[in-house]
């Protein structure tokens, strides 16, 4: 892979394993043997993207805009998320049922919508997307959904593979990172050839007696020993488990608890690499269980993420019945895309131990500002402000908190926070399992 080009994460670390990462100009098909599989893929890619704070394009050619944001749910709550609507006068046919939507203020949305007024004619699709596109800073992520639909509209291959001929190699140039998702009994081998040869990275999601499998059919500049082998794995919500992170044997042991504990200190594989002083690539094949570490490199990661050597074959090194964790057990985290001068975090318990609630102590100095929250996390959260000022910016309402309030949180997550000063402010968090 051309050294210009980033690395960044599917938000599937596994997939990320499988691939060595994705690559800003990535063309990534997914041919869906069930219509459905892609989705949980697509949902994380959104969500890690997020995290980043990239703006993300949502091509529609399937859903109706409510349909759409039921199907995104806290996803659709994002400022830098463009759906692009090409259902309403594409195989919604201008209904009035689909229309409705549009009298709502737009203010009740979450994220902008953007209506395509003649989807059924192909420069009116690229002009509305790479016009967006102009307006948008940075590497923009995409997903269409999908070429599956686009064929429909358009009645015909030869427009869609003109309209993804022209498109993949400039989103590629652009500096982008594109899902795109195909049912694939619903198209001619030759088509899927032609798709293949053009994009970046295809991956095949089957399902076989029950069991769903990933198999990558082509990872372009990558290490090919993946390709072409079936990879099961079950999904969950936005949950992706294969069946290699749950074997029982030691290897598998030690790579899955380095990874956890790795990304508890909020360390990339890179960070830890460079402390180590060994290759990042080494690192992601321990976590894969490829290759064991040496002796010298497992004591040395130990003392990095501090703790025993011995917490990487079992679950926590913590006494049974321990009451009391002392001050110095409490160790500073890193929050990946969360600038350190602006927020610091304390995790209060051991890192190698793995309890129901996870307790932080969070600082935010005086006039500090973040435009995301502090975690990404699927179950409840709880914060106690110690001393200073906050304020919580939660579904479009901004929230003042003094010392002494109780923040609780059970599925929506804050988009921002402030501390309008004058003094630090001192926050006791609680992640709730």
């Amino acid at each position: 892979m051309s050294a210009n080009k980033r690395s960044v994460s599917s938000g599937v670390g596994q997939l990320d394993r499988l691939l060595n990462g994705l690559f800003i100009g990535d063309n990534v098909v997914w041919y869906d043997d069930a219509g459905s599989l892609a989705s949980v893929f697509c949902l994380n890619f959104m969500q890690a993207s997020q995290q980043q704070r990239k703006p993300m394009i949502y091509v529609s050619f399937d859903r109706s805009p409510r349909n759409l944001l039921d199907k995104l749910g806290p996803l659709a709550a994002y400022k830098n998320l463009i759906l692009l609507d090409c259902f309403t006068h594409g195989k919604g046919a201008g209904a009035d049922v689909f229309l409705d939507f549009y009298k709502h203020q737009t203010g009740d949305w979450p994220c902008r919508i953007v209506r395509v007024e003649e989807p059924r004619k192909i420069d009116r699709v690229t002009d509305a997307f790479y016009g967006i596109h102009k307006s948008l800073k940075g590497d923009v992520r995409f997903v269409f959904e999908s070429l599956t639909g686009m064929q429909e509209l358009w009645e015909g291959e030869e427009h869609l593979l003109a309209f993804y001929s022209h498109s993949c190699p400039r989103l590629y140039e652009l500096n982008t990172i594109a899902y795109w998702i195909i049912e694939k009994e619903a198209h001619s081998a030759r088509l899927k050839a032609r798709i293949n040869q053009i994009a970046q990275v295809a991956v095949d999601l089957s399902v076989r007696r029950g069991k769903t499998s990933l198999t990558i059919l082509k990872a372009e500049k990558r290490d090919p020993q993946h390709l072409n082998t079936p990879h099961p794995y079950w999904s969950r919500d936005l949950t992706v488990v294969f069946d290699s992170e749950t074997r029982t044997s030691s290897r598998i042991a030690l790579g899955s608890r380095l990874k956890k504990l790795r990304t508890k200190r909020g360390l990339s594989q890179t960070e830890l690499a460079r402390l180590v002083g060994v290759t990042p690539s080494t690192i992601s094949q321990v976590e894969s269980n490829q290759i064991y570490p040496s002796l010298p490199a497992l004591f040395k990661i130990a003392e990095i993420l501090s703790v025993e050597a011995g917490s990487f074959f079992q679950e926590t090194s913590a006494q049974p019945g321990q009451a009391v964790f002392k001050a110095a057990d409490a160790q500073e985290i890193k929050i990946p895309d969360l600038p350190r001068d602006i927020l610091t975090v304390k995790l209060l318990t051991p890192v190698d131990l793995d309890p129901k609630a996870e307790p932080f102590l969070i600082e935010i100095p005086a006039n500090g500002s973040l435009h995301a929250h502090f975690f990404i996390h699927k179950g409840e959260e709880a914060g106690y402000l110690l001393s200073g000022k906050l304020q919580m910016e939660l579904n479009k309402s901004v929230y003042s908190i003094d010392p002494g309030d109780l923040i609780y949180l059970t599925a929506d997550i804050p988009s921002g926070w402030k501390n309008p000063g004058p003094g630090p402010a001192r926050l006791l968090w609680f992640k709730i399992k």
